[in-house]
């Protein structure tokens, strides 16, 4: 009887922590939509069901599961200690994500690809767009939420370790993206974003699966270092280092795994040229696949 008693009290403790931290996620996730429409001044309704606007559509999913990835950080259960410990820490880490993910967008609009108008191309329904802008917020969460984890208590200086890191994926992410635009411009004699322009789906694929994996690569790098806010910038510096050797890595090892994978096909033909959306999916998917391997194996 009394092991029964201690697990309905555990049990009750456990679901008030679960309340608490759904009640926030769906605020947050519910905000998402409210001013993605605010800040584009979209009435998201009418893009939505009226329009049936896939390409924002696409664009909102993107933001949506970004949300939730950064959200799935700050959960902490009874480990807070208390359910205003909870709350206050998953608002004010839910709040802080919300910002780096709308502050990360922007950064890869002005950086990675500021050859073109995202916002207008999205409501111009190019899809091609509408993924690359899903990818991007999506792999800034996931590296929001390795540093949510990585951090420790809640503080400014907690936030500010918070911030700093956020900067080292977004330098990372721009590198990706410099490289990724290098390699096709080389191949194909047109610019990567003149192919997204050109609504180039499956490349666009391609390179979520770029972005996304790099994020991963980068949120492994987290895993060997141990937080000291006296010694922030040093902790960065490793991180950055360390995500290079894991990106080069994880470079070396997607390029193996698709050569075999798909072996005996022409992947830049396939993609490039003819717009396989097939293929791009199948290199997304191994390349999602070696980074969470990667990250399993760091962790």
């Amino acid at each position: 009887m009394n092991e029964l008693m201690t697990t309905l009290g555990y049990s009750g403790s456990l679901i008030g922590y679960l309340v608490i931290d759904m009640v926030v996620a769906i605020l947050l996730l519910t905000g998402i939509r409210y001013t993605m429409g605010m800040i584009g001044k979209v009435d998201t309704t009418d893009e939505l069901a009226t329009k049936d606007n896939f390409a924002y559509g696409i664009s909102l999913a993107g933001g949506v599961a970004a949300m939730g990835i950064a959200l799935s950080g700050a959960i902490t259960g009874e480990l807070a200690g208390s359910y205003q410990i909870e709350f206050i820490g998953m608002l004010a880490y839910g709040l802080a994500g919300l910002i780096l993910i709308k502050a990360g967008r922007y950064i890869h609009d002005k950086f990675a690809l500021p050859a073109f108008d995202k916002h207008e191309l999205i409501l111009n329904r190019n899809n091609a767009v509408g993924i690359v802008d899903a990818a991007s917020v999506i792999a800034t969460a996931i590296v929001v939420r390795a540093a949510i984890i990585w951090v420790d208590g809640i503080s400014v200086k907690t936030f500010i370790a918070l911030a700093a890191a956020w900067i080292v994926s977004q330098i990372m992410l721009v590198i990706i993206t410099r490289v990724f635009e290098w390699k096709y411009a080389k191949n194909n004699g047109i610019s990567f974003q003149t192919a997204l322009i050109n609504e180039h789906v499956a490349l666009s694929i391609r390179y979520s699966g770029y972005l996304i994996s790099t994020a991963m690569s980068v949120t492994a790098a987290s895993y060997f270092l141990v937080f000291d806010m006296d010694a922030l910038w040093v902790g960065l510096a490793q991180w950055v280092i360390i995500s290079i050797v894991l990106m080069a890595s994880l470079t070396i090892l997607t390029t193996i795994a698709k050569y075999l994978v798909l072996w005996g096909i022409n992947r830049r033909e396939e993609v490039e040229d003819q717009q396989n959306i097939g293929i791009a999916i199948i290199e997304f998917a191994t390349s999602f696949s070696i980074a969470l391997l990667l990250m399993a194996l760091m962790s």
